[in-house]
């Protein structure tokens, strides 16, 4: 299955995109990946979509990348003996540790971390931003606070915490619970982490994975913002977050941000995925708002990695156009005459390391010499990273003899990724790479392409060779 364009779509499963069926027409609209959110997916239920995905990725032919989205540290007040209370600008209000009903002037705050990181004159955000509180003192039993914005509070409404960092790690025991889960199926290749504040907070993910499965950093909060590079480096992949993004952060500030993130991830050579919000009205309507399209259209131009539906496919009455329209706006883009120019020019220098500098070269002699395509052999998928940091105009074949890198790949700017056996010597590696651009419709006979592979033939980490070959009128290397 032949993608017209290099963004990744990655679209989230819920109640109306569970079935079998509807996971395959998704995929065939264009999702190159799927999100399970452990937010509300049960263990049964996860290792059930899975199936599922795998079901459709055999009949399909092609990989599929499969990301579990922990929920993490869920920060919510207690209960009002009422359900809810009324609030005055400029009233006081508490939030403390006595485990009772609030009323109109405390209430429950069931997190210990929170009174005791506290300071006075940090903020805190209740229910997304819509009440706003600003602490005045605090003992490690309580925050008293003013009510600066807002005239609302209702039972278990969420807390943000936009300039307090919290001294718990990002994993609760829900999230260890889901993770050992998620492990355990080893068939999972991506894990997203949710609200990571520090690079800390990867440690602990990275020793119980050991490698099994990517780390996808959620950013969506300020205090990950202030170490981002440290973050990226442990890092796997990088989610621009921008729902609570926005409201820890002005909503001015986020557009900047996730520039900033984008193009960080990009110099780094790790995925990025932009997230949230990209086509919310096709939750209920059957095409987009212009806004909506133009954002989808920024994180393309700004040369994304992967853009996300979230309750547009897993709880929306459209989640099958959703996906349609998504793919239609980035192909769109990617025809614009502006594009190349733009994705150019965020283009960063190549580290100085073989494979950096095997895949500028491939790059600029496929589009000086107007090849049909590049091909890159790789086992643990480093090579095919390196191939579309650069961001070339010509397609990107990724040939892996190693399923799990191909899925693990399908989150990844411009490669197509095929299954194959490594190449028993160099004659069978140009034979095969010709093949397969040919059967996957990259090139036809007559067409040029250029290889990257590593010798000795299967060195993982090894790339040093290129390779330029005719594609043959039975498929194979004319040369």
């Amino acid at each position: 299955m032949k993608r017209n364009r290099k963004v990744k779509i990655l679209a989230t499963l819920g109640p109306a995109s569970s079935e079998e069926e509807m996971i395959q027409k998704l995929h065939e609209a264009g999702a190159d990946l799927f999100r399970i959110n452990m937010s509300h997916a049960s263990h049964d239920m996860m290792r059930t979509l899975i199936k599922r995905i795998r079901n459709v990725e055999a009949r399909c032919g092609r990989p599929i990348g499969i990301l579990a989205d922990l929920q993490g540290p869920k920060l919510r007040v207690g209960k009002f003996a009422a359900g809810k209370v009324d609030l005055v600008p400029g009233q006081t209000f508490t939030l403390d540790n006595k485990d009772e009903p609030g009323d109109a002037t405390r209430v429950y705050l069931p997190h210990p971390e929170i009174l005791e990181s506290v300071k006075a004159g940090h903020r805190l955000l209740i229910d997304d931003g819509k009440l706003h509180l600003r602490a005045e003192k605090s003992d490690g039993k309580s925050i008293v606070c003013t009510v600066i914005a807002g005239t609302k509070i209702s039972d278990r409404k969420g807390v943000s915490l936009p300039d307090t960092l919290l001294s718990v790690g990002a994993l609760t025991e829900k999230d260890r619970a889901d993770l050992d889960a998620v492990l355990e199926t080893e068939d999972v290749d991506w894990v997203a982490l949710s609200f990571i504040q520090r690079p800390e907070d990867l440690s602990e993910v990275r020793k119980i994975s050991r490698g099994r499965v990517g780390l996808m950093s959620k950013i969506e909060k300020p205090q990950a913002i202030e170490r981002i590079d440290e973050i990226i480096e442990l890092s796997d992949a990088l989610m621009v977050a921008r729902g609570d993004l926005g409201v820890e952060m002005p909503l001015e500030a986020v557009p900047g941000l996730q520039k900033q993130l984008i193009r960080a991830a990009r110099r780094a050579g790790k995925p990025v995925v932009v997230a949230t919000q990209m086509l919310e009205s096709m939750i209920s309507a059957p095409v987009p708002t212009r806004a909506e399209v133009s954002d989808v259209a920024t994180a393309v131009f700004e040369g994304a990695d992967a853009i996300m539906l979230s309750a547009e496919s897993a709880s929306g009455d459209y989640p099958v156009e959703s996906v349609a329209t998504m793919a239609s706006i980035a192909s769109k883009i990617e025809t614009d005459p502006h594009y190349p120019g733009i994705i150019y020019a965020q283009r960063t220098p190549p580290e100085a390391t073989g494979a950096d500098a095997i895949s500028l070269a491939a790059h600029q002699i496929a589009e000086t010499l107007k090849l049909s395509a590049i091909v890159c052999y790789t086992s643990s998928g480093t090579t095919g990273l390196r191939a579309a940091r650069e961001r070339p105009q010509v397609p990107i074949l990724a040939l892996s003899p190693v399923i799990q890198t191909a899925r693990r790949l399908a989150v990844v700017w411009g490669l197509h990724c095929v299954v194959t056996s490594d190449a028993t010597d160099l004659d069978d590696m140009v034979n095969r790479a010709c093949r397969i651009v040919a059967t996957e419709g990259f090139g036809k006979p007559g067409d040029r392409v250029i290889i990257s592979a590593g010798v000795p033939l299967g060195t993982p980490g090894a790339t040093n060779m290129l390779r330029i070959a005719y594609i043959g009128s039975d498929g194979l290397s004319g040369v």
